[in-house]
C-alpha cells in the first residue's frame, strides 16, 4: 500500500450560511476554466450541494460522512477518487468545529482523518476588527487542525476589506480572499436542488461566479496551500469475490427526477458483480432487460403529470414488481411506487401503483435528520432486526390505504437527534422502500445481500 500525496484544501465556514457553498463552486469553475482537474467533496450528507459542484467542475463530488460511512472507508473513498487529479475541494458543513452526537464527525475531524489544511470562511457584514477575532479563536481552539487562511465574504467596500485584512495581519493569519456582496450570485432554492427548470439559470450564475472568484480569491495562493497537505495511505479497498460469475444486470432509474446519488455508493454493488443499467420512468416507454431496479431520490413533485402521464413505463414496472423483481427505493423512488403522490395544489396523480398508500405534500419539511432504521421483517437488504443507518430528508408524507397496524411497515426509524422512535417504509415481498438514504460503502452487507437477490431473481427467471 503505498502513500498517496493528493493536494487538497478543506474550505468551512464559521457557522451555516456564511457563503461556503457559493465560494466553493466559484473557486471549481474557476479553477476550471484554468484547466485543471479539480475534484470536489462535500462533508456531510447533503445532495444539493454537490449538484452545484457538479456544473461547475462538470464532475460527480463525492460525500464524506462518517455517519453514513465509517472513518476508515472515508479516507479510501477519499484517495481513489481523488487520485489523478490538480486538487481536491473539501466543502465544510455547518460551522468548523459543529459535529453531532454518536460519530458524526465535524468538518474539523474530516480534515485531520484527510491531514487537510482549512480555509475558514468568516461572514464579515457588519463586522470589523472582530473577524480578526473570530479568526484566531477558531484557530486557537484546537490546534491540530490546520488553519491556514481565510476568505472574508460580504465585504461593503474597499476600506471595509483594508479594515478587515489589517486586523487579520496583526494576528498572522493570511488572507486568501476578499469577497464582495454580491446579491445576483444567488443560487436557486436549496430544497429545490437542481432540476432542469433552474439548472440553466443556476449554470450562468455558476460561470459569474467562477469569474468573481478568480478576481477575488489569491487562487495561487489556494493550490500552494493545497500542496502542504500531508501523505495518506494510498487505497487498500479489497477486491470482493463477484457472488455471480454473470453480471447481475440492474437498472438504476436516472433522469431529471431520479438524481440522488451517492456515487461510491452504487459502485459498491459493482464489486458484488452488478452492471448498472440506466433507465428513465420520465421518458422511457418499459424497463430494459434487467434482474433487478434502483429508484433514488429526487424530485418527483416537480414532475408528477409527466409521471403520471407516462402509463407504459408505470405499468412495466408494476408488471416487474409482479414478476417478482427484487425493487429498492428511496425518498421520491418510494414516493413513484404509491398508488397516486398529491402535489403542493392537492392535485392526485396515478403512480405505479406498487405500494398502497398515497404520498401528499406538505407546506413544511416534514423531517430532516440522521435516523437508525431497524428492519421489522427480512427483505432485499438486511434480515428482521438488522440496523441500517442513514439520513432523512423530505416534504411528503405517506399514508397508507389500510389500517396502519395491517401496512407492512419497513423499519422502525429512530431519530438520532431527538430519540424519537416510528415505523416507516414498506417491504413486501422483494419490494424495499422508504424515506431513508443510506450509503452502501457503510452497509456494506446490504449491497451484497440485494445484488445476491437480484441474481436468484435471474436465475429463476431464466428457468421460466
Amino acid at each position: 500500500m503505498g502513500q498517496s500525496n493528493i493536494p487538497r484544501i478543506v474550505i468551512a465556514g464559521v457557522h451555516s450560511g456564511v457563503g461556503k457553498t457559493t465560494i466553493v463552486t466559484g473557486i471549481l469553475s474557476a479553477l476550471t476554466a484554468r484547466g485543471l482537474n479539480v475534484q470536489s467533496y462535500k462533508v456531510g450528507p447533503d445532495y444539493i450541494d454537490p449538484g452545484f459542484h457538479r456544473l461547475a467542475s462538470g464532475k460527480n463530488a463525492h460525500n464524506l460522512d462518517t455517519w453514513l460511512v465509517p472513518p476508515e472507508t472515508i479516507t479510501e473513498i477519499f484517495t481513489s477518487t481523488a487520485a489523478g487529479n490538480d486538487i481536491a475541494i473539501i466543502e465544510g458543513v455547518m460551522g468548523l468545529y459543529d459535529g453531532g452526537r454518536s460519530g458524526v464527525s465535524s468538518t474539523a475531524a474530516v480534515a485531520k482523518m484527510l491531514k487537510a489544511p482549512v480555509v475558514l470562511i468568516i461572514d464579515a457584514k457588519s463586522m470589523g476588527e472582530s473577524a480578526a477575532a473570530i479568526a484566531l479563536g477558531f484557530k486557537m481552539y484546537d490546534p491540530d487542525v490546520n488553519l491556514a487562511g481565510v476568505i472574508i465574504n460580504r465585504l461593503g467596500s474597499e476600506s471595509h476589506k483594508l479594515m478587515v485584512c489589517e486586523a487579520l495581519a496583526k494576528v498572522g493569519i493570511p488572507v486568501i480572499g476578499a469577497v464582495f456582496r454580491n446579491n445576483g450570485l444567488m443560487m436557486p432554492e436549496r430544497h429545490l436542488g437542481l432540476t432542469p427548470v433552474t439548472e440553466h439559470d443556476a449554470a450562468n450564475t455558476v460561470i459569474e461566479m467562477g469569474r468573481q472568484m478568480a478576481e477575488q480569491v489569491a487562487l495561487d495562493n489556494l493550490l500552494d496551500l493545497a500542496k502542504t497537505a500531508g501523505s495518506l495511505p494510498g487505497r487498500s479497498l479489497a477486491a470482493q469475490d463477484r457472488v455471480n460469475p454473470a453480471t447481475i444486470r440492474i437498472g438504476v432509474a436516472q433522469d431529471d427526477v431520479f438524481t440522488f446519488y451517492y456515487p461510491s455508493s452504487l459502485e459498491v454493488l459493482t464489486e458484488f458483480g452488478a452492471e448498472f443499467v440506466p433507465f428513465s420512468p420520465l421518458n422511457d416507454k418499459q424497463l430494459p432487460d434487467i434482474d433487478g431496479i434502483i429508484l433514488g431520490g429526487g424530485f418527483p413533485e416537480m414532475f408528477v403529470k409527466e409521471l403520471s402521464g407516462n402509463v407504459s413505463m408505470r405499468n412495466s414496472i408494476l408488471s416487474a414488481a409482479k414478476a417478482g423483481i427484487p425493487i429498492y427505493a428511496e425518498c421520491g423512488g418510494l414516493m413513484y411506487l404509491t398508488r397516486q403522490i398529491v402535489d403542493f395544489n392537492g392535485q392526485a396523480h396515478d403512480m405505479a401503483g406498487i405500494i398502497p398508500a398515497v404520498s401528499k405534500m406538505e407546506a413544511k419539511l416534514e423531517t430532516v435528520g440522521y435516523v437508525e432504521a431497524t428492519a421489522l421483517t427480512d427483505n432485499v437488504l438486511c434480515s428482521n432486526g438488522d440496523v441500517l443507518r442513514g439520513h432523512e430528508f423530505h416534504f411528503s408524507r405517506m399514508t397508507p390505504d389500510i389500517e396502519p397496524e395491517k401496512f407492512p411497515w419497513a423499519f422502525e426509524f429512530k431519530k438520532m437527534r431527538t430519540g424519537a422512535k416510528y415505523q416507516g417504509g414498506y417491504a413486501s415481498d422483494e419490494i424495499l422502500a422508504s424515506y431513508l438514504h443510506m450509503h452502501f460503502a457503510g452497509n456494506r452487507q446490504a449491497a451484497k445481500r440485494f445484488v445476491e437477490r437480484c441474481a436468484r431473481y435471474r436465475s429463476l427467471a431464466s428457468r421460466r
